[in-house]
């Protein structure tokens, strides 16, 4: 795919950008650029373009509005010690988007093709990402644009992606987070979008979002929707127990879990690790009991966003639950390893790093 390129005419002044870079905090400011393409039934994939960025014109009709075609994906570029702009793993983001693409009917866009898209963004806007622990933080998306009013797939779409540099995702930093059980509300069923990445996810979340920060806490835990029993995931996060013995359990991929790829290179960079880890389900009354015996020492969950979170509390209508005694060290230097593949400083055993 050819996307032509026209620089914005009046970026950001560099003295500007620069100070921004200092506490860019995370989703409040964004680089200059975008990179957009669309899709007709007629034309298939056309007319990409990498320009300035700037608000979308779509009719008062557009599918997305009424219907919730839409698709996205959470990655990001890093600036090495070296100075290298790199990616981490986004054929893994390319694949995923495809699947998310088929499970909501919409067309899918190939894999080279969503990467060459993000790197051409990276590119152009390489100043935007900052250094030290910053990254720039890439948000490729779809939706269904054709204005018509009715229940069928649509037949026009529109990919683009956009970027914003970022710090730590919680505001408390490396503090353990304090989680709510939700009681009321589920995020997926069988059946359902609960392994796409979709809008309508995150917008069903919210509610026990907001019901958590009326009990202090930071996230939402999510049970599975026949049972009500099943540790399932966060709102955007993957869960990890680490038991006594080092042994580490996660909630397997069954369809109503998003499956992550922090969540797939922690496994990875754990086995390798010599630590034993088992997808096995994990119930809520197993998190309490093993939390009160001692057997489970940590518990923390994972993310693009947030990389690596230890949990220390868990609140319910049940009581509380606490786990350990703070940052972890399993998790602590899962996170560490983690991101020194991301940033150069850990040896890439995996090929997991693409340089832009």
């Amino acid at each position: 795919m050819n996307f032509a390129v026209t620089p914005h005419a009046s970026p950001v002044p560099a003295d500007v950008r620069s100070k921004t870079l200092e506490d860019p905090g995370f989703g409040r400011v964004f680089s200059d650029h975008m990179v957009t393409l669309r899709w007709s039934k007629e034309r298939g994939w056309h007319d990409g373009k990498v320009a300035a960025r700037q608000p979308f014109a779509i009719d008062p009709a557009s599918s997305v509005l009424h219907y919730a075609q839409e698709i996205f994906e959470g990655m990001k570029a890093y600036r090495t010690a070296k100075g290298e702009l790199v990616l981490f793993r986004p054929d893994m983001n390319a694949a995923r988007f495809a699947r998310s693409a088929e499970r909501l009917a919409m067309p899918v866009l190939p894999e080279a093709t969503f990467v060459e898209a993000v790197e051409a963004l990276v590119r152009i806007d390489k100043d935007w990402v900052p250094s030290g622990a910053g990254s720039l933080y890439l948000r490729p998306f779809m939706f269904a644009s054709e204005a018509f009013l009715g229940v069928r797939p649509a037949l026009e779409y529109i990919f683009c992606v956009i970027a914003c540099p970022v710090g730590p995702y919680f505001k408390g930093g490396d503090k353990p987070l304090k989680l709510w059980v939700s009681d009321n509300y589920t995020r997926a069923a069988p059946g359902g979008t609960g392994a796409a990445k979709c809008g309508g996810n995150y917008a069903a979340s919210l509610i026990a979002q907001a019901e958590a920060a009326t009990h202090g806490c930071d996230q939402v835990v999510f049970l599975d929707a026949a049972e009500h029993r099943w540790v399932e995931e966060l709102g955007g996060m993957n869960l990890f127990f680490v038991m006594n013995d080092g042994s580490i359990v996660t909630p397997p991929l069954t369809g109503t879990i998003l499956p992550g790829i922090t969540r797939d290179s922690i496994i990875q960079i754990a086995r390798g690790l010599g630590l034993q880890v088992k997808e096995a389900p994990y119930s809520m009354d197993q998190w309490r009991s093993d939390a009160q015996s001692g057997k489970l020492s940590e518990a923390f969950a994972c993310g693009t966003a947030a990389v690596v979170a230890s949990i220390g509390e868990i609140v319910s209508s049940s009581g509380t639950i606490r786990v350990g005694n703070g940052a972890g060290p399993v998790a602590q230097k899962l996170k560490e390893q983690l991101i020194g593949v991301q940033r150069g400083s850990v040896a890439d055993a995996h090929g997991w790093v693409r340089r832009v």
